[in-house]
């Protein structure tokens, strides 16, 4: 029996998507055939911090919060009632950019999103070591330009992430990342659905001398394709994301993912030689291909 969107919600039967996009923090609530029953969203803006563009942790929890917020206050004035439990929940997030955490769980700079382009030097010589266009917004760049400018903190480094990862991580304790996501990190392989083992080996050479604590492969999350297990709603998850505390922990949350993924299915432009055009705070294409560019293109990124 198909349920109404009040009984969808009351039953535990929606679906619950997050996306931290360059302007707004949305919150939609879907049925079971997919389809928007409610929403919310928070407003806010990245910052120019000594000369790196950056949205700050603090920034990034109220603005989650207050998405909620919104979503919960839409829900009871249309519906009466409270979200108590979802189906599943699932977060994405601008792409790329560099998230770098120690052991103790502290981000180690500011995170530094794909705007920034100071990556230049380090995007150029990957480009020319993996034989495949690095573009500078990459995580990969961003590391290896700290490395470049040896910045101290990088042999504390942890765990490095993009936004969405962190999010996921923080409220599931799972360190994983879409296969989207992941591929704006460090190419992926096709064959494998994992970081390219050869890129990951030149990667670890080329920066053999700095004896740095870490490889690359113990810093990067897990890559784990839809519909893979990627952790629950932890009660501490529950309570960063509602702070009512009405939202019940041990929902699936699925793989993170990037904005580049989620349009691509959104506008079911998955399969090969389909795709799509997005106008957002960017524009840009995304195109399946029949199989990988050879030679490289500077003009088209691969994901």
């Amino acid at each position: 029996m198909k349920l109404d969107a009040k009984s969808t919600i009351e039953a535990g039967k929606a679906i619950l998507g997050i996306e931290l996009g360059s302007t707004r923090i949305k919150a939609v609530l879907i049925d079971q055939e997919n389809k928007p029953i409610a929403q919310g969203s928070h407003t806010w803006e990245n910052q120019l911090v000594d000369g790196l563009w950056t949205y700050s942790i603090e920034a990034i929890w109220s603005g989650l919060q207050d998405c909620y917020a919104d979503l919960r206050t839409n829900v009871k004035n249309a519906y009466g009632i409270e979200i108590e439990t979802l189906a599943a929940i699932g977060v994405s997030a601008m792409m790329h950019g560099y998230m770098p955490f120690n052991k103790k769980e502290e981000i180690l700079v500011p995170f530094r999103t794909w705007r920034n382009t100071n990556t230049g030097r380090a995007a150029a010589a990957l480009s020319e070591l993996f034989v495949y266009n690095i573009p500078l917004r990459w995580s990969i760049s961003h590391l290896n330009q700290a490395i470049l400018d040896n910045e101290a903190h990088v042999n504390e480094i942890d765990f490095l992430t993009t936004l969405a990862g962190y999010v996921h991580w923080q409220i599931t304790g799972e360190k994983v990342l879409g296969i989207g996501d992941a591929s704006g990190m460090l190419p992926i392989d096709p064959t494998t659905n994992n970081y390219s083992a050869e890129m990951v080996a030149k990667f670890d050479k080329l920066i053999a001398s700095k004896e740095y604590s870490w490889k690359l492969q113990d810093i990067l999350p897990k890559v784990l394709s839809a519909g893979e297990n990627a952790g629950v709603l932890t009660p501490e998850g529950s309570k960063k994301l509602d702070a009512s505390g009405h939202l019940k922990a041990g929902i699936p949350v699925c793989p993170p993912e990037g904005d580049a993924g989620t349009g691509m299915v959104a506008t079911n432009a998955v399969k090969q030689r389909t795709g799509n055009v997005s106008a957002g705070t960017s524009s840009f294409s995304m195109i399946v291909l029949v199989k990988a560019l050879s030679p490289p293109s500077e003009m088209l990124d691969m994901v």
